[in-house]
């Protein structure tokens, strides 16, 4: 075809420009020297052709395997599969790198006109606006159909779903072209024996060695669903990339754009930060969905194969499929793409090794030592003895016997140092609550006479602070000039509040699960979950504001001159060493810590646990066996039954102390060991890493090296234009922005490794976090697999009970998540071409073309896009982690509170009986009343059934008028017929 060196042949040049349609103007004229002199174009369609052949090879090599063998062994077929489909991935999205880079450096706009080229970037407007209408076509019907078959399934109307049974949606022009080749050799190829492949069908069974070679693959609704998936995932992809080819050298935004070159980071505020409009932009987001697509299609080979073509044969001819041919049956919905294959793959476990038991404590200690301490009778093993005149109001205390809520056993003390827990409530001693106040009130009526009062009383705060210059001079002036510097600074007080409420509720999160304040919260694990969850996220919150506010200080209301070295001028100088050192810190936890857990992840994948680096936390356990913990074999203070803290302390110690921190049962202090030391140093990662951007935010919030005039452009502000490198992303605001993502990120941690604890603490099986939580394969499994079937289970029909509304809401959670995605990747330039593009053909379109805009539409700013976009992240995050503890945990709850139901029904069940007996019997109506009292006074939940509320004459249900224990209308004709004595008309 191609002209040789001997001039034989046609001449490439020649074909091009005699190529033209009508719709082409001048053709393919020029196109010849444009490849010969640009190498970008050459490697571009090299790249495209390439990439094309790739995936084209991927397909063949299952379907017509050229090697012997090669089609019985799987994981070989699903390796070379997923192989040449991301290498096929990779050339194409580089084809179109390397045709915008032809674009921007190698097009030459003067010597092309009215070519395919010139054509083509004239009609770039139509052509970006008919992909984007086929990508939101695809994607709303193909998901829509998904979505559709989901709702009906949970509906449980299997007729009602688009499927090979009920509503079918068959591929029939794929069914077309795989049966013209099947019935090929009888037709259109008569000399042939056979068709190209077994896989187009109409052929038999080919077996080797008792498994499956090959086998006809059937097409049906699954798959059509499956295919429009693709399809679309390939034209988001195509969309971004030609986009991004076409917009390279210009667009309505940024007409110059071929100046700035391939990639430029931001063109400054002037266009409104026109940041990540770049070619370059267009790939790193191209790439995002190639991902996605071949992904999909990674999985959907992966099914399909083990469904419905891998398996093994029976000596009978039987065939059994791996995964049993569910192909068709499962992947019609999301939730089975989500539990019969990706719950399924991932949750099977290869390596059946569990590690060795490291939490092996010395029997000589714990329990059975407290018990042999203790004196009969005694609730500890020590007394308590008081002196002074507070044992008035600690006489005669609550008894361990003493029933919640009645006077049986009850005392009369109102301050006690009693210690541990209550006996049926697991609460702490209100009598100890109300000792514990009393001190903290002592300790407020110091403080308060501190500080100067109206009449002159006390200290100044101002002289205080003006005092306090350390010895040595190390910080300067010291505190001088701070009273007016907070005084005159919302912002700063603002500051300093947030960070002391912050702290203030992280505390509360931990405290109100390790010392129940309220009666029964012990034994109520959602609420107690929730609360945990709850106060942490709310602390991470405050914590965060408290150091943004802290850095608008600095920008608007620091004053340098006010402030001349002083403690905070010291501090903005030696800002580089304070934020070194935290970086240093961060890097030290995260590699260390990170290193442990992939070192243990390695000896269990090799199956040698016994290898693994498992580190005791001797320092908090010995804090902990200082506090009279004795299960860890410090001999030290209160855990030391021969030592002079436990003896000096014997005549005023708390009897029911050891007792409550030697109780493996309760969170006062729960027994750690290498898992938890591991945790905590990974919790210290993300506080370390969140608390250096935060810092480095507020210390460069005035200026830095890069940008010394920082102050000048405020507190947030999007890019810095390319003067200056493109000084995107330095603002004290966006530093606020990244550190809220470590926030959460350390909070889902905390949250995580709490949950985890008390899941199998409150399951009695404390082994197995000792065992699992030492390597992350361990923490996905055992604690996110194993825990997340209540929520996969909370939207399907076997699984679905009233409290499935807690798994919508973690779905919910995770839309609201997704969305919050669309503003976080700002793309403020992107949306903003997009839109333009949109405006165009909505010009264009007759009847919406009737509705103009007064103004022109724009995309949000990179900051009001961040704002959102944070927004629905961090509240989405607070939503999906708070309803993972509730589902989990609701079931929990409820059987503890149905245990608790059948108790008191018991206790109630022969009172319950008997007066049920004498209504019956007593003939007077008022004597009806009084035994219908009794029976109201008992415990609500100590009746039978949970419709208690009946009226008492007609039996019918919902008897709202509890002192009558009378339906409405029955009490209505009572009333009128004035046999109530003490009830008129007006009060009924």
């Amino acid at each position: 075809m191609y002209r040789t060196n001997w001039g034989i042949g046609h001449g490439l040049k020649d074909i091009l420009e005699a190529h033209k349609g009508p719709f082409t103007g001048q053709g393919h004229k020029g196109l010849y020297e444009i490849l010969t002199t640009s190498w970008h174009a050459q490697l571009s369609l090299n790249l495209a052709m390439l990439g094309s052949l790739t995936i084209v090879v991927a397909h063949h090599m299952y379907s017509m395997p050229p090697y012997p063998y090669l089609a019985t062994d799987y994981g070989t077929q699903l390796s070379l599969f997923t192989h040449h489909m991301w290498i096929g991935g990779f050339l194409i999205v580089g084809a179109a790198a390397h045709a915008a880079i032809f674009m921007v450096r190698d097009y030459d706009p003067t010597t092309r006109y009215n070519d395919l080229l010139d054509r083509v970037l004239r009609h770039r407007d139509a052509i970006i606006s008919h992909l984007n209408w086929a990508c939101i076509f695809l994607g709303f019907h193909s998901f829509g159909l998904y979505i559709h078959n989901d709702t009906m399934s949970a509906l449980g109307r299997p007729q009602d779903m688009f499927s090979d049974t009920a509503i079918q949606l068959q591929p029939v022009f794929a069914q077309w072209i795989q049966n013209t080749h099947a019935l090929a050799p009888g037709a259109t190829a008569p000399g042939a024996t056979a068709s190209t492949s077994l896989t187009w069908g109409g052929g038999d069974l080919v077996a080797v060695g008792g498994k499956v070679a090959l086998l006809p693959i059937p097409l049906g609704t699954a798959d059509f669903l499956v295919h429009h998936i693709h399809a679309f995932t390939i034209h988001v992809t195509v969309l971004i990339l030609l986009k991004g080819v076409l917009f390279a050298r210009s667009s309505r935004l940024i007409p110059d754009k071929a100046n700035l070159g391939f990639r430029f980071p931001c063109d400054g505020p002037g266009r409104g930060g026109t940041c990540q409009v770049s070619a370059w932009d267009h790939v790193f987001l191209g790439l995002f969905w190639m991902y996605n697509s071949i992904s999909v299609v990674i999985f959907h080979f992966s099914w399909k194969m083990q469904s419905d073509v891998w398996g093994s044969v029976s000596d009978q001819g039987v065939v059994t499929h791996i995964t049993g041919g569910n192909f068709a049956q499962s992947s019609i919905t999301i939730n089975g793409w989500l539990r019969d294959f990706l719950w399924a793959q991932a949750s099977q476990d290869p390596l059946h090794v569990r590690p060795i038991a490291h939490a092996i404590w010395d029997p000589h200690f714990g329990q059975p030592a407290v018990e042999a301490f203790t004196r009969g009778g005694a609730l500890g093993p020590v007394n308590i003895a008081y002196s002074g005149q507070w044992n008035l109001y600690a006489q005669n205390p609550d008894s361990s016997s003493h029933l919640f809520g009645t006077a049986e056993g009850a005392g009369t003390a109102i301050l006690t140092l009693l210690g541990g827990f209550h006996p049926q409530t697991q609460s702490l001693w209100l009598t100890d609550i109300a000792h514990h106040h009393l001190a903290i009130a002592f300790i407020f009526l110091v403080a308060g006479h501190m500080y100067r009062t109206n009449f002159g009383i006390g200290h100044s705060m101002k002289d205080l602070l003006d005092a306090h210059i350390p010895p040595g001079g190390r910080l300067g002036r010291g505190h001088k000039g701070l009273y007016d510097t907070i005084n005159n600074s919302l912002h700063f007080q603002l500051g300093l509040a947030l960070a002391s409420l912050g702290v203030i509720t992280s505390l509360v999160a931990q405290h109100m699960y390790s010392l129940p304040a309220y009666a029964f919260i012990a034994q109520d694990f959602t609420t107690q979950a929730a609360l945990y969850t709850h106060h942490q996220y709310i602390a991470g919150f405050i914590m965060t504001g408290a150091f943004a506010h802290g850095a608008i200080f600095f920008i608007r209301d620091y004053n340098p001159e006010q402030n001349e070295d002083n403690v905070l001028a010291r501090m903005l100088d030696h800002k580089e060493a304070i934020i070194s050192h935290l970086s240093w810190a961060s890097l030290f936890l995260g590699f260390h810590t990170l290193g442990l857990y992939v070192h243990n992840d390695v000896m269990l994948a090799f199956g040698t646990p016994e290898k693994q680096i498992l580190i005791e936390p001797i320092f908090a356990q010995w804090i902990q066996s200082a506090h009279g913990k004795t299960s860890y074999g410090f001999d030290v203070l209160l855990s030391s039954t021969t030592g002079p803290a436990f003896n000096a302390g014997r005549s005023i110690w708390l009897p029911g102390w050891l007792n409550a921190v030697n109780e493996n049962s309760n969170s006062l202090f729960l027994t750690i060991g290498p898992g938890d030391f591991l945790v905590h140093h990974a919790i210290a990662l993300g506080l370390h890493t969140t608390t250096l951007i935060l810092v480095k935010g507020a210390l460069d919030a005035r200026g830095s090296k890069l940008m010394p005039d920082k102050k000048d452009f405020g507190y947030s502000f999007p890019c810095d234009g390319p003067g200056r490198g493109g000084t995107c992303d330095i603002s004290a605001w966006d530093a606020f922005y990244l550190a809220v993502f470590w926030m959460l990120n350390t909070i889902g941690w905390v949250t995580f490794y709490w949950h985890w604890k008390h899941i199998t603490l409150w399951q009695g099986n404390v082994s197995q976090f000792n065992e699992s939580s030492t390597y992350l394969m361990g923490w996905l499994r055992d604690y996110l697999w194993l825990n997340s079937s209540q929520l996969i289970n909370g939207y399907n029909p076997f699984g679905m009970n009233s409290l499935s509304v807690w798994a919508w809401m973690f779905l919910f959670g995770h839309l609201v998540w997704a969305t919050g995605f669309m503003f976080l990747i700002s793309w403020r330039g992107y949306w903003q071409e997009l839109i333009e593009t949109l405006a165009w053909a909505h010009e264009r379109t007759p009847l919406a073309n009737l509705i103009r805009w007064r103004d022109k539409p724009v995309a949000l700013s990179i900051v009001q896009a961040r704002l959102v976009g944070l927004a629905h992240f961090s509240d989405s995050t607070c939503i999906m982690d708070t309803n993972r503890n509730s589902t989990i945990m609701a079931r929990k709850s409820l059987i503890q509170r149905e245990k608790k139901r059948q108790k008191l029904e018991q206790k109630y069940h022969s009172i319950r009986r008997s007066s049920k007996k004498e209504i019956s019997k007593v003939p007077s109506l008022s004597d009806k009343w009084e035994i219908y009292g009794k029976l109201q006074s008992l415990p609500r939940n100590s009746a039978p059934t949970r419709l208690h509320r009946r009226c008492f004459l007609t039996g019918r249900p919902r008897a709202n008028y509890r002192d009558f224990g009378l339906s409405g209308h029955i009490l209505r004709e009572m009333v009128h017929a004035c046999l109530l004595p003490g009830a008129t008309r007006s009060s009924w």
